[in-house]
């Protein structure tokens, strides 16, 4: 099944690593980009470097619409005559959903919804995923693949696509942004930046651990954390002043209205 890429960005990078890591023949993949540059680098690793959009669509069984959401509408219309009922097509852009895809195509076509984040450029991804009714169980199989090759990936119904973004697909930014908080603090009190970024990741990396592994729920783990009148409580003292949890769910619940507003952009 002949995969392509209509678009070579860093996530059409990420998920082309995935699929050559876990065996899938260089010479099976397509590649379009209206960067010329980009094309040479996938060139010089066997992928086909195609001449335009629709060359991909024509060839390829899988089309990856790896371009920005603002880019799909005219993306789409490009590729419309080329596409039919054979051929699948993966939007991981924000916002963009199935019936978009199909609008724009004109064609009750297989499409896949996928929002996965950056992390998957180090084989740490998150990808959620939804499926139209009409994608067959190869094509399933093989695209799922092509996410949990770099990562975790969780199915899920099409009318929670918008707010898991928040969850997933932006949440990396809200850890970076939590990072550069404690390290800037460690940097101000005379502690050497980068080693205050390795205990920081070291003990990012270790909370999740323990999130997954441990069998404790959240609350309890801050609570084996926190002892009482030391230094752990009066931290957190002060994000429950500043009301850190609401901030929190205010910045999901703006996300996900934000890629709402984004298909209407497209």
């Amino acid at each position: 099944m002949r995969i392509g890429f209509i678009g070579a960005g860093n996530m059409a990078t990420a998920i082309i690593g995935g699929l050559l890591g876990a065996g899938t023949p260089a010479c099976d993949i397509s590649v379009y980009d209206m960067d010329a540059e980009k094309i040479k680098f996938f060139a010089k690793k066997g992928i086909f470097a195609e001449e335009n959009s629709c060359a991909v669509t024509q060839k390829c069984d899988i089309i990856v619409l790896a371009v920005k959401p603002q880019n799909y509408s005219e993306v789409l219309q490009e590729i419309a005559t080329a596409a039919d009922m054979s051929k699948t097509f993966v939007s991981i852009a924000a916002g963009i959903t199935i019936d978009f895809v199909r609008k724009a195509l004109s064609l009750e076509c297989p499409v896949v919804r996928v929002m996965p984040n950056t992390p998957l450029l180090v084989g740490k991804g998150a990808t959620a995923m939804c499926f139209s009714d009409n994608v067959s169980s190869e094509v399933k199989e093989v695209t799922t693949s092509m996410f949990s090759s770099s990562g975790v990936v969780e199915e899920f119904a099409e009318d929670k696509m918008d707010a898991i973004i928040s969850v997933n697909g932006s949440s990396p930014a809200y850890f970076y942004l939590f990072a550069k908080a404690m390290a800037d603090y460690a940097q101000s009190v005379g502690i050497d930046r980068d080693c205050a970024m390795r205990l920081i990741c070291a003990a990012m990396e270790g909370s999740a651990e323990m999130l997954r592994t441990s069998g404790d729920d959240p609350d309890t783990l801050i609570k084996k954390v926190s002892s009482k009148g030391g230094t752990t409580i009066e931290a957190l003292n002060k994000f429950y002043e500043h009301g850190l949890e609401n901030a929190v769910k205010e910045a999901m619940a703006a996300c996900t209205k934000r890629a709402g507003e984004l298909a209407a952009e497209a």
